[in-house]
């Protein structure tokens, strides 16, 4: 590869990273596509909760309180350590017992940068959305986001090659 090439590649590269880094600051968590929450109240059992997540294939649900205002989260690493982890019974534990109270929450007008901050910095895998008034109006997931990300340069994601390469990233340049 000549140094032309090179440097033409260099700046491929460059516009790619300043398009990723204006969409993460630029677009907000609607260019998500956010599913629609699984809502329960507190009175609602762990095993509810459980079937209500297998049934829609989320990875939590969110608690809301008797005026309908998100009051907690119960995701499958609940069910883990706090229920099985813990020895409970879910058809006898209610959500109340296991939840995350008062869980941090974004709007669909927040920028993902806000949504990609919640996940790798306190790692949360699923982040509730709320409206004004703190009722959900829906869920964003780490595979929501990734999904986001493959858009953003899809021919790129989808012309990867298999095999070692992706794990062994140093063979790339020695191929």
């Amino acid at each position: 590869m000549d140094h032309l090439e090179e440097e033409h590649d260099y700046l491929i590269e460059e516009e790619e990273l300043q398009e990723i880094r204006g969409a993460f600051l630029n677009d907000t968590i609607a260019a998500l596509e956010p599913s629609e929450p699984i809502c329960l109240n507190k009175a609602a059992t762990v095993a509810e909760a459980i079937a209500r997540m297998l049934e829609r294939r989320q990875a939590g649900v969110l608690i809301i309180d008797d005026a309908g205002r998100l009051a907690g989260i119960f995701t499958e690493r609940d069910v883990l350590t706090r229920v099985a982890g813990a020895g409970r019974d879910a058809a006898r534990t209610g959500l109340a017992d296991v939840m995350t109270p008062n869980p941090e929450a974004l709007s669909a007008a927040d920028r993902i940068a806000y949504a990609v901050h919640s996940m790798s910095v306190a790692g949360y895998r699923t982040v509730p959305l709320v409206d004004a008034d703190r009722r959900p109006v829906g869920i964003v997931t780490v595979s929501d986001v990734i999904r986001w990300l493959a858009h953003l340069y899809p021919e790129a994601v989808l012309n990867l090659p298999p095999g070692d390469v992706l794990k062994n990233p140093h063979a790339i340049d020695a191929g």
